[in-house]
């Protein structure tokens, strides 16, 4: 009687054991990040694999041999759903990409290398995904890119209207938007570029839709242009601060950039902090990678031109100056460029401005013209001379 008594609560404790962890397991299975999209794009120097999740991860990373071939183990992430095990990519670069559970909590991805120099993982937020540029050495590239000479256009500029569609941007106290305020000013810059500077220029965007922050430079190393440069309108806890500004890619300690910038980022001040140590090694070679002296350069004259002309027009102009911090629309580009934050959309003062279209003008000619400043520095050319005499003349 007694032994049929202990199997009794000895069957009680397991099935209360049991029950108790159907809900916990239920709830960890929860918690796991999934594996949504993998995306690639190919170019003659590196290719750029982009992992996109439901939820941020904790991943570490490493290389093995023979054969060669980069993997990352996601933490605390699922492939349930993704349905491919493999992507062929085939580029010269990399041979295909692999998906896989390496346990019940970590998912791996591996990229099997066919020639690489070196490559760079970093990840970025709204939305989650992790971002692998490989790098490959001089002679990588399939048999079709070996066939084609590319050569690079003289005189092409990206100008990058900030955020767009879904992402607002700072909204100021009046309703006006970052978003509309960008566009326009990128609208009226491109169009002096083309009609007296005779630049050839693309727009990441012409209309209020959303491009995530890593595609917007991924189409300005496409068209192979000469310089990227970004359009924003700055915002501050305080309806004080004013002013104009000019960013150029570079790790920095100063804590209003890095305010700066994790609001550009669409991250928080610590999430930014994060980057910082993230991207420690992407800046070791970022001289190499994005033209760091380059863009400084840039930064200074596009700055030094827009206070120079809204001054003789307009009160209160306030010179912020040339500073560096790490945003994320200018990681990758393989030319100078540089972020412009043109008025603070939460002082009231200059808010109003932004929507005098007088100062939108005066603000996209002295842009135009600091690049075609830093433009002319560069080596030159007959298109260049002639461009110098015609911008010359028409001023």
């Amino acid at each position: 009687m007694k032994s049929n008594l202990k199997r009794v609560i000895a069957l009680i404790i397991s099935l209360l054991i049991f029950v108790t962890l159907i809900p916990s397991a239920a709830t960890s299975s929860a918690k796991l990040s999934r594996i949504k999209k993998i995306r690639f794009w190919s170019y003659d120097e590196y290719t750029r694999v982009v992992v996109e999740l439901s939820a941020p991860v904790i991943y570490s990373k490493d290389t093995l041999k023979n054969p060669l071939r980069l993997y990352l183990n996601l933490r605390k992430t699922s492939i349930k759903g993704f349905g491919k095990s493999s992507i062929d990519i085939k580029d010269g670069i990399l041979k295909k990409i692999r998906i896989g559970q390496y346990d019940r909590t970590t998912a791996r991805v591996v990229l099997d290398l066919d020639n690489f120099n070196e490559y760079k993982v970093f990840s970025l937020a709204n939305p989650d995904r992790i971002v692998i540029d490989v790098f490959g050495n001089e002679d990588t590239g399939n048999e079709e890119k070996k066939k084609k000479k590319f050569e690079p256009v003289k005189n092409r500029l990206v100008i990058d209207p900030g955020h767009g569609g879904k992402d607002p941007g700072a909204v100021g106290h009046y309703g006006l938007k970052e978003k509309d305020v960008t566009l326009d000013i990128s609208l009226k810059l491109a169009r002096i570029l083309r009609e007296k500077y005779l630049y050839d220029v693309q727009l990441t965007r012409e209309d209020d839709r959303f491009i995530p922050l890593d595609e917007r430079t991924l189409m300005a190393n496409r068209e192979k242009a000469d310089i990227f440069v970004s359009i924003h309108a700055n915002a501050n806890s305080s309806k004080k601060v004013r002013g104009v500004e000019t960013y150029f890619l570079n790790w920095t300690n100063d804590k209003e950039a890095i305010k700066v910038a994790a609001r550009e980022n669409s991250i928080s001040e610590n999430q930014m902090h994060q980057v910082q140590t993230e991207l420690g090694s992407i800046l070791v070679s970022l001289a190499r990678e994005s033209k760091r002296n380059q863009s400084l350069r840039l930064a200074h004259y596009i700055q030094d031109s827009i206070i120079t002309r809204l001054s003789d027009s307009f009160k209160d102009i306030n010179d912020l100056g040339v500073k560096q911090a790490l945003f994320y629309v200018l990681i990758g580009a393989s030319m100078p460029s540089v972020l412009v934050e043109v008025a603070f959309m939460t002082n009231p003062y200059e808010e109003r401005l932004l929507t005098d279209e007088k100062y939108k003008t005066n603000l996209a000619y002295s842009i135009a013209k600091g690049i075609s400043i830093y433009m002319s520095t560069l080596p030159e050319d007959t298109r260049f001379a002639e461009v110098k005499q015609l911008a010359k003349d028409n001023e």
